[in-house]
């Protein structure tokens, strides 16, 4: 039996070959896939759309892509990523309460189609970070609310119990004030807004608060013109570290900070009875330390206590400038 040759029209030969190209084309993966993979293996959405910025400009042949996004307090927007210089006609795409996505000199139909379809992703994911965000901030306040409930409440029963048994308790009872002033100064204090304040001010506001009283003893400071704290948790703190070196029975108190790229530090040296000696730092009802320490933690500082080589004590308030 021969077998017959068949011979298929080179036109019917094209279009086959079209339509493979047509199929692979289809079912590989294009920009926009591209874009979200690297978005979505992100760590965050800043860093994702850093990501997605130099792979538009680079694959998609625009010149500079931006994305702008809302502060977290509300305002005009701010540009959060940046990638390229070009120049040219700019294009603006909204992506929802995630702020825009700014293209610039580059508008092919490619190009649209990767911005389209990470919009509704980015939209969603930022919703998200946002919602997590706001969700760990709701639950540090509510510690610190419970915290400091515990502390009103420690640190007012004993003056509030002595007096009730005392005859005369206007003593305890205007005791009992002073800590409710320093309590709600604090609250004041923490709930400021971060900003560097100038450091010799707030010691010559804390050194003329009343609430200190007159001052005996000698003051000496070498400070810096700013301190990466605000000024009221930085006079609190001033205030405190003060009153608590005049009770430990200084003669001398000097005030010094030291600042470098990684951390500034505010020392407070004085010649007292020192830490571990009854009626110094250790006595009393260690309220001033309480909010000096709450104070320093909430503006990411640690507050430490030193015994001096020569006698006294130094109190040290370090902050991390480098968060």
């Amino acid at each position: 039996m021969s077998s017959v040759a068949l011979t298929v029209p080179a036109s019917v030969v094209a279009a086959g070959s079209a339509l493979r190209d047509r199929r692979r084309w289809l079912l590989a993966p294009g920009l926009g896939d591209w874009v979200i993979v690297e978005f979505a293996a992100a760590d965050d959405v800043r860093s994702g759309m850093a990501r997605v910025a130099a792979m538009l400009r680079r694959g998609g042949g625009a010149g500079r892509v931006e994305w702008w996004s809302p502060p977290n307090n509300g305002g005009s927007l701010r540009l959060e990523v940046a990638d390229g210089a070009g120049s040219g006609r700019r294009v603006v795409v909204p992506v929802g309460p995630a702020g825009v996505v700014v293209v610039v000199g580059g508008n092919g139909p490619q190009l649209r189609a990767a911005v389209s379809r990470l919009a509704p992703v980015l939209r969603r994911r930022w919703t998200e970070e946002r919602l997590a965000q706001q969700a760990v901030q709701l639950a540090r306040r509510n510690q610190a609310l419970e915290d400091f409930a515990t502390l009103v409440a420690h640190e007012l029963k004993t003056p509030l119990q002595l007096a009730h048994l005392q005859h005369d308790p206007l003593v305890e009872v205007d005791r009992a004030l002073e800590l409710v002033d320093a309590l709600l100064e604090a609250a004041r204090a923490e709930s400021a807004a971060q900003a560097c304040a100038s450091a010799a001010d707030c010691l010559d506001e804390a050194l003329r608060d009343r609430d200190l009283g007159p001052i005996t003893v000698e003051v000496t400071a070498d400070l810096p013109q700013e301190a990466p704290l605000p000024a009221m948790a930085l006079r609190v703190i001033l205030r405190n570290l003060v009153a608590n070196a005049v009770a430990a029975g200084a003669r001398h108190i000097h005030v010094g900070a030291v600042a470098s790229a990684a951390s500034w530090v505010l020392v407070v040296d004085d010649d007292g009875v020192g830490v571990a000696e009854t009626g110094g730092y250790a006595g009393g009802s260690r309220l001033g330390l309480s909010l000096c320490r709450r104070l320093a933690s909430r503006f990411g500082g640690t507050l430490e206590l030193a015994p001096r080589a020569v006698g006294g004590t130094r109190a040290s308030v370090v902050v991390d400038r480098s968060r």
